[in-house]
């Protein structure tokens, strides 16, 4: 038992569960945890920003480019209401980030006084954008709560949780018992029966295909393994990208895959809700689904499956495929074919959508193998997911199906600080980029090289072309008034270019890349062919 603050009881808990950098705002309801982490010393790096959500996004970035637990804190009421686009974007795209938040004292809540950042029953709000969230209500339960906190992080399905603690027991003093954290946590055990079903079903596929989400980061090896011993082609949409690298012939980009979906006879999802195929592309009874997910929800949450697997893909993926090689037939390779269909897939996305395919290729090559690209919801950004070769996991972030404007650029902060000698890439639209444009002099305090480029046509351009294509031509609150980018950038301290071509973007990015302060890129860019018909192919199977 050791006398300290709830403060002190928070901030050592947090540390003692492995957080050495938390990003955060300070305020009045948070003032006796930032006196714990000024005095953690060189225990934990805090790195502040311009905005709350901000550091919610760096967090973000941090997890989802690491797959260590992101942390933040902000203050209660208006505070934490302004990461939750930020805390929404990490439960759709699975990332396991703990935001901490403090509370008015103990005796108000919920009695509607009045109190600073007073908002009614902040803890539903948060329970409704995280996986666990719970209130602290005294320093001694400060550690117990952390520790269930972290075993919400690092068990079952990553997502975002929370804890929040009145200020008034931030404040208070007394002896605390601190626990030793868990170095260690029990995962589900291997379902021997289901992994025998599905071998069974794989052994005997002709067609099979393999779609693999966030849920498989962790076992590309045995991903590899399996597809090479079923000359499976292997599919990562958005968060599934670079686990099997695209270098590898039987790593195809998901359009190529929707013209195999229709005669495929046995799909396997592994970490993924197969979403887009099963609700877009349709199901038969000839196709045989087998579903592996650590959330048993997943699986039934769109359609069930034929043969569903509850589990941790890294010790259920090795006996899988222990189960095929036992089975299956050795197959003739599928290299030919597969190239010559991702051949034809390319020739047909730069003949429909050449000039986004052009600033890909420049992107692509002016990235490392291992860099980390940071999509938008921007032209470009959109195409990427469907065109943009990956070499390894965790190098393509993104806000999966929640789609947040403005998240590119915090979000690359946070990774380029979780991986200081990696090159990181941020591309946004003119739109998105100013949601969290102040977040550049939070990169230059600290030092943060990162790249964005800014794509700039003066509109949200989505909305302006679907205002255009599909009503007539209405526009309206779609066109938009634009800074200088480029001084902007250097105003803040930033280096700071225009490439106008991407033969001139080619040029810059490694100019870009060699700056040991953040760079701004910023490119005029013209309205560009429509992607969704290709991003989002039609329905080739009857609906089952």
């Amino acid at each position: 038992m050791t006398r300290m603050t709830g403060g002190q009881a928070l901030v050592k808990s947090i540390t003692a569960h492995g957080v050495d950098t938390i990003f955060g705002l300070p305020g009045v309801q948070l003032d006796w945890f930032f006196n714990a982490l000024h005095d953690e010393g060189n225990n934990i790096r805090v790195i502040n920003s311009r905005h709350e959500q901000g550091v919610a996004y760096m967090a973000h970035g941090y997890a989802q480019s690491t797959g260590k637990v992101g942390a933040f804190a902000v203050v209660p009421g208006p505070g934490v209401l302004n990461t939750t686009a930020a805390l929404s974007t990490s439960l759709a795209a699975n990332v396991p980030v703990l935001c901490v938040t403090g509370q008015i004292p103990s005796g108000h809540i919920g009695r509607g006084h009045g109190q600073l950042h007073e908002i009614p029953d902040q803890l539903s709000i948060l329970r409704g954008l995280t996986k666990w969230a719970e209130r602290i209500d005294h320093p001694t339960d400060a550690p117990a709560k952390v520790a269930e906190a972290f075993r919400q992080l690092r068990t079952g399905r990553p997502q975002p949780v929370a804890v929040e603690m009145p200020l008034d027991q931030l404040a208070k003093s007394c002896d605390v018992d601190l626990q030793d954290a868990a170095t260690a946590y029990a995962r589900p055990p291997v379902d021997e029966d289901a992994v025998a079903a599905a071998a069974a079903l794989l052994a005997d596929a002709k067609t099979p295909m393999i779609f693999v989400g966030s849920g498989a980061v962790a076992c590309g090896e045995a991903v590899e393994a399996l597809a090479e011993m079923l000359q499976a082609p292997v599919i990562g949409n958005r968060t599934g990208r670079g686990i099997l690298s695209n270098r590898h012939y039987l790593s195809l980009t998901q359009y190529a895959s929707h013209s195999l979906w229709e005669k495929a006879d046995v799909v396997l999802a592994v970490g993924s809700r197969l979403q887009q195929p099963r609700m877009n592309w349709g199901t038969d009874d000839g196709l045989k689904i087998i579903h592996l997910d650590i959330d048993p929800v997943e699986i039934q949450r769109i359609g069930g499956a034929d043969v569903e697997i509850v589990g941790d893909a890294q010790d259920i993926m090795p006996a899988l495929v222990d189960a095929v090689g036992k089975k299956a037939p050795a197959r003739e390779s599928r290299r030919e074919e597969l190239e010559t269909l991702e051949g034809s897939v390319h020739a047909m996305l730069e003949d429909k959508l050449g000039p986004q395919m052009s600033w890909i290729k420049v992107l692509r090559e002016g990235l490392d193998d291992d860099g980390i690209f940071v999509d938008e919801l921007t032209q470009v950004g959109y195409v990427s997911r469907v065109a943009m070769p990956i070499y390894h996991p965790r190098t393509f972030l993104t806000s999966a199906y929640q789609g947040t404007l403005g998240c590119g650029l915090a979000t690359a902060i946070g990774a380029k600080i979780a991986h200081p000698d990696r090159q990181v890439l941020s591309i946004n639209g003119d739109g998105g980029f100013m949601y969290n444009v102040q977040e550049l002099a939070t990169a230059v305090k600290y030092n943060v090289p990162v790249v964005a480029v800014v794509f700039a046509d003066g509109a949200f351009g989505n909305v302006r072309r679907m205002q255009q294509n599909l009503y007539d031509n209405r526009t309206i609150a779609s066109d938009l008034t634009n800074p200088d980018f480029v001084a902007m950038a250097e105003s803040f301290g930033c280096a700071a270019y225009r490439a106008e071509s991407p033969d001139e973007l080619a040029k810059t990015l490694p100019e870009a890349f060699k700056q040991s302060v953040p760079t701004v890129i910023e490119v005029p860019f013209p309205p560009t062919p429509d992607p969704w018909s290709v991003i989002i192919p039609p329905r080739n199977r009857p609906a089952r």
